[in-house]
């Protein structure tokens, strides 16, 4: 049931929401929203812990589809439509939002596969490049995406959106490259980065049928010298056209499906 009807825009809930588009307020409150009922139920189903929903019943979902969602969260509130519309971050939102306390993971508490593949992103901080990788993550069944940079901003609700709410569905770590790498090494993990540069090889001439770090950079500015200097292998995806380069969510995609193919998607 809900405990309270918001219309104002003046409400200090509705202002907090506005507060919480930063990632400041977000880290100082130690919360995350989530817009939209399919990535609040993955988010529900990664067993984060909702505190409080927000919902626009004039947008579309009514209260039985929030059901299970409020068994878990007794602070509930029915908002106008003019309410809702100022704190959302994306157009043809159902009218939901969630705030969820944040859980962030570590290294040591990370669970691997048997034969584990891992993504190694170095200063990928773009929102849409970020959230398109943890989708080719999920559709790739890939056991880790670690990012290296602590400046990364996980809970950005664009990350989520751009995800569609996989971010909740792949084990991410931010870390330092120092952190990656020795990890990489206690687990005997061998690791290939992406680079155009003198000694690299093309993809496809490698075998990643065994523990596998794909480890990439940005568009712009590539990997650093750490990675280069680093990594077991250096590779390249040729390119037959104008351009030297592809944008790193593109590129991940297609590496990561690489070592999916040559492990035939098992």
């Amino acid at each position: 049931m809900f405990v309270e009807l918001i219309s104002s825009l003046q409400n200090p809930k509705i202002k907090n929401l506005v507060k919480l588009q930063k990632a400041s307020e977000r880290n100082t409150q130690n919360v995350f929203m989530v817009e939209g009922l399919k990535e609040v139920n993955l988010a529900v189903n990664a067993n984060y812990k909702p505190q409080s929903v927000f919902w626009c019943p004039e947008m579309g979902l009514n209260e039985k589809d929030l059901s299970i969602l409020l068994k878990k969260c007794t602070n509930a509130y029915s908002i106008s439509k003019e309410a809702f519309e100022k704190i959302a971050y994306r157009e043809g939102s159902d009218g939901l939002i969630v705030i969820f306390e944040q859980r962030k993971q570590n290294l040591q508490t990370i669970k691997l596969s048997a034969n584990p593949l891992v993504i190694i992103l170095e200063s990928v901080e773009k929102p849409g490049n970020l959230g398109a990788i943890l989708r080719t993550s999920d559709a790739a069944h890939v056991d880790l995406v670690i990012v290296c940079d602590h400046r990364t901003d996980l809970f950005n609700p664009n990350v989520i959106r751009s995800s569609i709410g996989c971010l909740f569905t792949n084990q991410v770590v931010a870390c330092s490259n120092n952190e990656a790498l020795q990890w990489l090494q206690k687990n005997k993990i061998k690791s290939y980065a992406a680079a155009l540069v003198n000694g690299s090889k093309p993809y496809h001439t490698f075998n990643y049928k065994t523990s596998t770090a794909i480890i990439m950079g940005t568009e712009a500015d590539g990997l650093s010298d750490f990675w280069l200097e680093n990594a077991d292998e250096k590779i390249i995806i040729p390119m037959q056209g104008k351009i030297d380069s592809l944008n790193v969510s593109v590129s991940t995609a297609i590496l990561a499906f690489e070592v999916a193919r040559q492990r035939e998607f098992k």
